[in-house]
């Protein structure tokens, strides 16, 4: 590198200092002791009563990740196959959404499945709440509709990266494969799922990580009743629970399993990556 790189570099190490190794080492610090200032484990003994909470942010996280990956492949897929023109409009009704602020479009997803929200009045106007003889149908305050605040939010995440791997695909290695006789289901696992593995791993940890620490879908579409990671760590800090040591060990473990989470997925993606076994 020469002196003029490594001038260059010196704000981005002075900005990686202050903003990023400076929090997690003061984070970190408060996780090892108590409130006295003395060095102590029992803030991540503590964790244990709150292996539910991991459990369920892991299991729920997870739900959603799957979810984006069905739904998200086979839309990348046909954005990657159409003209240049629809290209451009599909990827600008994808992106369109993230513009909003994420607490705006949860609010309305609120608005959708509360009792009395839109769905209901919807389901009330057409009969089918007299004929289940039910007031309204349980939608808002419940896991499926925590798992959907998280789809939403974090779908384009996974067509994104698939999408840009799948446009600059060689679909002459899908055509030859093809002429040489292989199905269409073959030809997508031996050819085309293989080529696109990186942005399949991509996608996946970008919906993954964000699902797993989210709190404010969690408290809006879950109303609380199912605490997720997210909510455990912001009521330590701001909540009545207030024990900032205890939220900072839970938040140190979660950067632990999302490290090791990625690590694997990376992996992953690195020994799949271009292997097309015909």
């Amino acid at each position: 590198m020469t002196r003029g790189m490594k001038r260059l570099s010196i704000p981005y190490i002075v900005w990686m200092a202050i903003f990023v190794v400076a929090p997690i080492f003061i984070v970190l610090i408060y996780a090892v002791t108590s409130s006295s200032g003395a060095f102590t484990a029992a803030n991540f003994s503590n964790m244990l009563s709150y292996s539910g909470v991991f459990a369920r942010s892991m299991w729920l996280a997870f739900i959603a990740t799957v979810i984006c990956l069905v739904i998200g492949y086979p839309a990348a897929y046909i954005l990657s196959r159409l003209g240049p023109g629809a290209q451009k409009i599909c990827m600008m009704l994808v992106i369109l959404p993230m513009w909003i602020n994420s607490l705006l479009r949860t609010y309305a997803w609120m608005s959708i499945l509360e009792n009395t929200g839109l769905l209901n009045r919807f389901f009330r106007a057409i009969g089918l709440l007299d004929l289940l003889g039910i007031e309204f149908v349980p939608m808002i305050n419940t896991p499926g509709a925590v798992v959907l605040g998280m789809v939403y939010d974090f779908l384009p995440f996974m067509i994104l990266p698939i999408y840009s791997v799948l446009v600059k695909m060689d679909y002459t290695l899908v055509e030859a494969a093809e002429d040489l006789g292989a199905t269409p289901a073959k030809v997508f696992t031996k050819v085309t799922l293989p080529l696109s593995v990186s942005g399949v791993v991509s996608g996946v940890t970008m919906v993954f990580v964000p699902a797993i620490s989210t709190f404010v879908i969690s408290r809006l579409l879950g109303g609380g009743s199912d605490m997720l990671l997210g909510d455990l760590i912001e009521m330590q800090f701001l909540g009545t629970a207030y024990n900032p040591h205890l939220g900072s060990a839970i938040s140190i473990v979660m950067m632990v399993i999302v490290v090791i989470c990625m690590s694997l997925m990376n992996r992953f993606g690195d020994g799949e990556e271009g292997a097309i076994p015909l």
